[in-house]
C-alpha cells in the first residue's frame, strides 16, 4: 500500500507532501490543476524515464519520495533480496531528478537502479487509464491474468514440473546423441585399430627385448669365432687340461716337499673353480650365438610392426597396451550408450507424455474459466452502459513452454456481429475506460498488494454509468488501496478519502498543492464538480445526496 508522497520542486510543485489510506481515495480538481503531475512525479520515482524539465523552473534538483508499507509475503521482498537491497516491512523510495537530467535513485537509503525501481514498480503500482499499455491491454499479460481468476496455481505448478523433467531428459538424450555420434564418426577406425592392435598383441618391453635380440643376432658370426677359440682355451685341451696335469704333479710330490705346496696347490684349486664358472658362461654365450637366420628376419619383423604400429597411433611402443585399452573402452561404451540412449528415449517419452497430460488438462481449465470470465465480464457492463458490447477470451495453440501451450487474449466487439479485435483497438476512450473496469472487477482478489490507480477512467460517462463505475471503484478498493484521478462527482462521492488538486499563484509563481478535504469541503467540492464555478443550494444538496446515497 502507497503510505505517504512527498514531492520537491516537480513542475509546478514546490513542496507536497500526502499521506495515502487504505480503501478508495479520490483526487479531484479543475483540469489543468495539477492531478498529472501527481501521477507522473509518483512514475518517476517508480523508474519512468524522468526529463529534466521536471525540475521546478529555478530550481537545482527535484525529488520525490514515496513510501510503502510491505505484508509479509509481498512480492517487492523478492527483488529485494535479488537486488541486495535491504528489506523490511517498510519500503522508502527515493529519486532525484537534477537540472541537468541526471538521475539518482534510492531504495532503503541504498543506492539503486531505475532497473531496479521498474522492477518494483511491477509489484507496487497498477495504473489504468485510456492510455494503459502495460496493465490489462497488455496481451502478453492476459494468460497470468485468466491464470488466476481461474485459480489454477496448482495445475502451472504441475506443468511447470512436467516442463522441467521434460526439458531435462531432452537434454540428456541430445548429450548422449552428440556423444554416439562423435564416436560412431570413429567407429570404423576403433574396431580395425583394436583387431590391429590384437593380432599384434605387443607386451610392454618386447621392443626393447626386440631390439636387443637383433643386435645380438646381427653381431653373432663375428664374434663367435673369437668365442670359440677363447673357451677351447678354456676347455680341457687348454688351461683346463694344463692346471689338472699341474695339480696332480704337485700333489704326487707334496709330502716329499714338507708342506711347502700346499699354498699353492689350494691356490690352484681356486683357479679352477673360477676356470669352471668362465668356461659355464662363454658355453652359455655359444649357445645364445646360435641362431638361425629365420629368427633374426622374425624378430626385424616384429619389431618393426610394433614400432610402425606406434608411430601410427603417435604413442611409445611399450604403450601400445593401454592405447588398445583405451580403444577397446571407447568401443564397449559404444555399443553400452547404445542401449542407454534406447532408455534415455524412452524417459523423454514418457517425460513428454506426461507433459502433454498436464498442458491439456491446463488448456481444459483454462477453457472452462475463460467462459466464466466471459460472462462475468459481461454481466459487469450490462450497468456500465454497455450492454450490446461483447467480451471474449481468445484462446489459440501457441509454443510448448512451462505454463502450457495456450496463447490468450482478451478481445471485445462493441456491438453484436460487429468484429472482435484487441481492447485497445475496438474500443472508443470511454468504452475502453468501461472495459477496464469491468475486467478489473472480475480478476481483483489476485492483485491485492498492488496499489491501483485509475487515471480518469470516467472519462466520457456520466449519470447512472459513472455511479456505476464508482460502485465498482469502491468495490475494488474494499480490499487494499485504490487511487483514482476522477472529474466525475458520482465516482468522487465514492472516496473515503477525498483531496483537492488546485493552483495557486505566489509572487508570480503559479504553484500546484493538494489539500484534503473534510466532509464540508467535500460537499463543496463534489457541489463544484455538479454546476461548475458557480456553487449553488441546489447543487450542495446534490452533493450531499450522492454522499450519502
Amino acid at each position: 500500500m502507497l503510505r505517504a508522497l512527498d514531492i520537491r520542486d516537480m513542475l509546478i510543485i514546490d513542496r507536497l507532501e500526502l499521506m495515502f489510506q487504505p480503501g478508495l481515495n479520490v483526487l479531484t480538481g479543475e483540469t489543468g490543476a495539477g492531478k498529472s503531475i501527481l501521477l507522473d512525479s509518483l512514475g518517476f520515482v517508480l523508474g519512468s524515464r524522468g526529463r529534466a524539465e521536471l525540475v521546478r523552473q529555478g530550481a537545482e534538483q527535484g525529488e520525490v519520495v514515496a513510501e510503502f508499507d510491505l505484508p509479509e509475503g509481498h512480492p517487492a521482498h523478492g527483488i529485494l533480496v535479488e537486488a541486495g537491497l535491504p528489506g523490511g516491512e517498510e519500503l522508502i523510495l527515493r529519486r532525484v531528478n537534477r537540472a541537468d537530467g541526471r538521475k539518482t535513485a534510492w531504495v532503503n537509503d541504498r543506492r539503486c537502479s531505475g532497473d531496479v525501481l521498474r522492477a518494483l514498480s511491477e509489484t507496487l503500482i497498477e495504473l489504468h487509464g485510456q492510455h494503459d499499455d502495460r496493465g490489462l491491454l497488455n496481451p502478453r499479460g492476459h494468460r497470468a491474468m485468466l491464470d488466476a481468476f481461474a485459480r489454477l496455481d496448482g495445475m502451472l505448478a504441475d506443468t511447470r514440473a512436467a516442463w522441467v523433467q521434460v526439458a531435462k531428459a531432452r537434454k540428456t538424450v541430445e548429450a548422449t546423441q552428440a556423444a554416439l555420434e562423435t564416436v560412431r564418426a570413429e567407429e570404423e577406425f576403433l574396431r580395425h585399430a583394436v583387431a590391429e592392435l590384437d593380432q599384434l598383441d605387443p607386451m610392454p618391453g618386447e621392443d626393447a627385448e626386440l631390439d636387443a635380440r637383433r643386435r645380438l643376432m646381427q653381431g653373432a658370426e663375428k664374434i663367435r669365432d673369437d668365442v670359440v677359440r677363447a673357451f677351447a682355451l678354456l676347455s680341457g685341451d687348454g688351461a683346463e687340461g694344463a692346471m689338472g696335469d699341474a695339480m696332480r704333479w704337485l700333489e704326487g710330490v707334496t709330502t716329499e716337499a714338507g708342506g711347502q705346496l700346499e699354498e699353492p696347490i689350494a691356490a690352484l684349486g681356486r683357479a679352477m673353480l673360477e676356470l669352471g664358472e668362465a668356461q659355464n658362461g662363454v658355453e652359455r654365450c655359444l649357445n645364445a650365438l646360435e641362431f638361425n637366420p629365420a629368427e633374426l628376419e622374425a624378430a626385424e619383423e616384429r619389431l618393426f610392426a610394433i614400432r610402425a604400429l606406434a608411430r601410427k597411433h603417435d604413442v611409445l611402443p611399450d604403450e601400445l597396451g593401454d592405447y588398445a585399452d583405451t580403444l577397446r573402452g571407447k568401443l564397449a561404451a559404444l555399443d553400452a550408450g547404445d542401449a542407454d540412449f534406447e532408455q534415455q528415449q524412452a524417459d523423454l517419452a514418457t517425460s513428454q507424455a506426461a507433459y502433454d497430460a498436464a498442458a491439456s488438462a491446463l488448456s481444459l481449465a483454462r477453457s472452462e474459466a475463460a467462459g466464466r470470465l466471459d460472462a462475468a465480464v459481461m454481466s459487469e457492463l450490462a450497468p456500465l452502459k454497455m450492454e450490446r458490447a461483447v467480451f471474449e477470451t481468445k484462446m489459440t495453440e501457441g509454443e510448448a513452454g512451462p505454463e502450457g501451450r495456450d496463447m490468450v487474449a482478451f478481445t471485445v466487439a462493441t456491438n453484436p456481429g460487429a468484429p472482435a479485435g484487441p481492447l485497445n483497438k475496438i474500443a472508443s476512450g470511454g468504452e475502453l475506460s468501461r472495459f477496464l473496469l469491468a475486467l478489473k472487477v472480475c480478476l481483483t482478489g489476485d492483485d491485492s498488494a498492488r496499489t491501483m490507480i485509475f487515471d480518469e477512467i470516467d472519462r466520457g460517462v456520466g449519470g447512472a454509468t459513472a455511479d456505476a463505475v464508482g460502485r465498482r471503484l469502491a468495490a475494488l478498493a474494499s480490499g487494499g488501496q485504490v487511487l483514482v484521478v476522477t472529474h466525475s462527482p458520482q465516482v468522487a462521492a465514492r472516496g473515503q478519502h477525498h483531496w483537492r488538486v488546485q493552483k495557486q499563484v505566489e509572487d508570480n509563481t503559479t504553484l500546484s498543492t493538494v489539500v484534503p478535504l473534510s466532509a464540508d469541503d467535500r460537499v463543496d467540492e463534489i457541489a463544484r464538480m455538479v454546476a461548475g464555478d458557480t456553487i449553488t443550494d441546489e447543487a450542495r444538496a446534490a452533493a450531499k445526496a450522492l454522499l450519502t446515497s
